[in-house]
């Protein structure tokens, strides 16, 4: 694992290569399934290769969505998925989620890599996109709010109090 200083974030396609960077990332949220932006079902075994190497086929291979891990040099910080469908899982989760772990946030991360997947988005042929996040998460309103979200409302759901936000796309 490098810890270059002068490694800049990037944003990459989901790699077994970094199997040992991403757990380190997961062991840094602690536990459960909750690293929106991963893609992780609680059905996904990760600890070992192989079942690691099948996650990472499912994220890359499989239609839907277009997943992206966000790292530096070869340390995974966070991880943005970009929604394409089912329509009905857009409406109730937006066509993006993203999460940073917890040792990389404040650095603007969240919102650097939520731009390039907007523009992403917009080279897919999306002209408008649906965030939804946390009543109570400030960080996550302000990522989306940089970025142009536009309020949309509050809606109560099964997973709590969610707002949502649109932005049109360029």
């Amino acid at each position: 694992m490098t810890d270059d200083p002068r490694a800049e974030p990037a944003l990459i396609a989901p790699t077994t290569r970094l199997h040992h960077a991403w757990l380190a990332a997961r062991d840094d949220w602690g536990p459960g399934v909750h690293e929106d932006g991963f893609g992780l079902h609680p059905s996904d075994e990760v600890d070992s290769a192989p079942g690691f190497a099948a996650w990472v086929a499912r994220l890359t291979d499989g239609p839907g969505s277009v997943c992206r891990w966000i790292v530096e040099g070869d340390r995974v910080l966070g991880g943005i998925a970009l929604r394409l469908g089912p329509a009905d899982h857009v409406r109730a989760f937006g066509h993006l989620g993203y999460g940073i772990r917890p040792s990389a946030r404040g650095r603007g991360l969240a919102t650097w890599a939520l731009g390039r997947m907007l523009v992403e988005a917009g080279s897919l042929g999306l002209t408008e996109v649906l965030l939804v996040c946390e009543d109570h998460n400030t960080a996550s309103v302000k990522t989306i709010e940089r970025n142009g979200g536009a309020f949309d409302g509050v809606q109560s759901t099964d997973l709590g109090r969610l707002r949502r936000y649109l932005i049109t796309l360029r």
